[in-house]
């Protein structure tokens, strides 16, 4: 990985997002899942985030088998990926810092929507990944589709934290929702990057890391590559091109993918930045022209071609 400063969360224990995890799991195959924590750790990771799918609402013996075997396994922090107080609860109780040289565990995560999950505090401290991408309105959920939105919502959440649970800005991590390109038809690509850039330049939200998923950018892009490297690689360095320089600094994403600043002149980059101006069909239309020209070994033609 070639972007200094960039905390990396590993993201390939996922039954719902990876196909091989899934079998692991269903085989019940620990020392393969020890070996994918190992694998994740040595290609870079600093946590390792953790899901064991729908069976961790319902099987909390399982739960704690997996989170033990693989903190004997890596020395990194686990991140526990379940919005759901009850199923984090097992995972701070089965969570060992002394294996992780003392380092708290990450909690993903917290929603103004459900802060029930602050009582957890009460087993052991951790640090939280803080959902900005929903709030609470009139006593009811609202999804944020505003730069303002999210900002909002992120300094009423972060305030909430240090004030009332003495929370330090390095131990919250503000999550914001990057969504697939290829069917952004509402701009919120582009709504996310200037969320980031609001969220880096708030300074009652100074010192908190910003993040997001960068697998969910790339979905559904064709198996096409451009210098040798995928289309949803590059994209996903498109996007990191643009939102590290504006405060980005962590990613949830698998270890091994070569992210990448991209030079100015690299025509996924210069693409991506016109489809993001752009809403519905006509987003649409510009990204399919990078694929098609991909294929055929052409350049991409210009916007409005």
């Amino acid at each position: 990985m070639a972007i200094p400063g960039i905390i990396l969360i590993g993201d390939r224990i996922n039954p719902e997002g990876f196909k091989k995890t899934r079998a692991l799991i269903e085989a019940e195959d620990f020392a393969g899942l020890q070996a994918l924590a190992v694998k994740q750790v040595e290609a870079g990771a600093q946590y390792l985030d953790l899901t064991i799918g729908p069976r961790g609402y319902k099987d909390s013996k399982f739960l704690t088998e997996v989170i033990r075997s693989l903190q004997s396994a890596v020395d990194v922090p686990l991140c526990f990926d379940y919005p759901n107080a009850a199923v984090q609860e097992v995972c701070l109780k089965a969570y060992d810092p002394g294996k992780a040289k003392g380092k708290k565990p990450l909690v993903n995560s917290l929603a103004e929507t459900r802060t029930e999950i602050l009582d957890l505090l009460k087993i052991r401290p951790f640090k939280v990944v803080l959902m900005a991408s929903e709030r609470v309105e009139n006593g009811s959920p609202k999804p944020n589709k505003t730069s303002n939105e999210v900002l909002d919502t992120a300094k009423r959440m972060a305030a909430r934290l240090v004030r009332g649970h003495n929370f330090s800005p390095d131990d919250i991590f503000i999550d914001i929702t990057i969504r697939s390109l290829i069917s952004d038809t509402e701009g919120l690509t582009k709504m996310a990057l200037e969320a980031i850039k609001a969220v880096g330049q708030a300074p009652e939200l100074k010192g908190m890391h910003i993040m997001g998923g960068m697998t969910n950018i790339g979905n559904m892009m064709p198996p096409v590559k451009i210098d040798g490297v995928t289309l949803r690689q590059t994209i996903e360095n498109a996007f990191l091109t643009l939102a590290v320089p504006l405060g980005f600094d962590t990613i949830m994403g698998t270890p091994w993918n070569d992210f990448r600043i991209l030079p100015p002149d690299n025509p996924v980059l210069q693409t991506f930045k016109e489809v993001i101006e752009l809403k519905g069909l006509a987003a649409m239309r510009r990204l399919r022209q990078l694929w098609a020209a991909s294929a055929s070994g052409a350049a991409a033609p210009p916007a409005g071609a």
